[in-house]
């Protein structure tokens, strides 16, 4: 498989790791329910904290989930497989 621009899985770990909370990397990927969801707890739970929070944590674990994943079976996952959580 040639390494070109439709592979987004840099750009979806880079943000997941950095703005993970706010679901940009669900975005990214294309699982616009998923971002919202993310986003949305965010905003929402931002009043107590720990929305925020758990919502980064899911954003870096996923980041990181999608930088340690060979290009082939984060295409398989995330891009064929649809798969928007995890």
């Amino acid at each position: 498989m040639a390494k070109d621009d439709a592979n987004p899985k840099v750009l979806a770990g880079v943000l997941g790791i950095l703005l993970g909370g706010l679901g940009i990397h669900k975005f990214v990927l294309g699982y616009t329910k998923e971002g919202i969801i993310m986003l949305l707890v965010s905003l929402i739970g931002s009043l107590v904290l720990v929305g925020p929070m758990v919502m980064g944590l899911i954003g870096l674990i996923e980041g990181i989930l999608y930088l340690t994943k060979s290009d082939e079976e984060f295409i398989a996952t995330y891009v064929t497989g649809k798969k928007g959580w995890f």
